[in-house]
């Protein structure tokens, strides 16, 4: 729970009672290799934070895989579209290895927000700092040649090919595995 609550305080100041309010809150689970902790078409009503190990999000598309981010420790992560309208997802999201979760119901995350002026502010910087994220990452992205793309991604996770399938992997960067396995031959 420490982790937790250190990347909560980065981003304010988290009161003894605030502590206490979390820790009430959020559940600790271990999750297994390939779990799934949402699946495509369902509702996401919880907010999750990456304790250990490292999660992807796909879709299917064509009846093929398409993943289309991964998330490393000390993240917060959820299906956002679903979280914030209640409607139903288009992704599924995999703990890709064993590792450990937090998660929060949604309700519970509104009824701290509503309580508590810090996690109010502590949801709105989350929320902008995910937007400025995939709006910085969607513009340049598609730019990127495949070499560009496979750099940018061992920058964001340094150890991403020990951690997921390179099928996986080429599948994020849009690119073959031959393509992928060129450019790591490249390196």
């Amino acid at each position: 729970m420490l982790s937790l609550l250190s990347a909560i305080e980065e981003k304010v100041a988290v009161s003894e009672e605030l502590k206490e309010a979390l820790l009430a809150s959020f559940e600790r689970r271990k999750v297994g290799k390939g779990e799934l902790l949402l699946q495509e078409g369902h509702q996401c009503r919880h907010l999750y934070f990456l304790e250990s190990g490292t999660v992807r999000s796909f879709y299917q598309e064509a009846g093929t895989e398409v993943t289309h981010w991964f998330f490393r420790e000390h993240s917060f992560f959820s299906s956002w579209y679903g979280l914030y309208t209640g409607e139903p997802g288009y992704e599924s999201i995999e703990m890709v290895g064993e590792g450990v979760v937090y998660a929060i119901h949604y309700e519970d995350y509104e009824k701290l927000m509503d309580e508590y002026r810090m996690f109010e502010r502590f949801a709105r910087i989350l929320a902008q700092e995910t937007v400025a994220l995939v709006d910085s990452f969607s513009k340049g992205y598609m730019l990127l040649s495949a070499r560009e793309k496979y750099e940018l991604i061992l920058r964001y996770i340094p150890d991403i090919e020990q951690r997921v399938k390179l099928g996986q992997l080429a599948s994020f960067l849009g690119i073959s595995q031959e393509t992928l396995s060129r450019v790591r031959a490249q390196k």
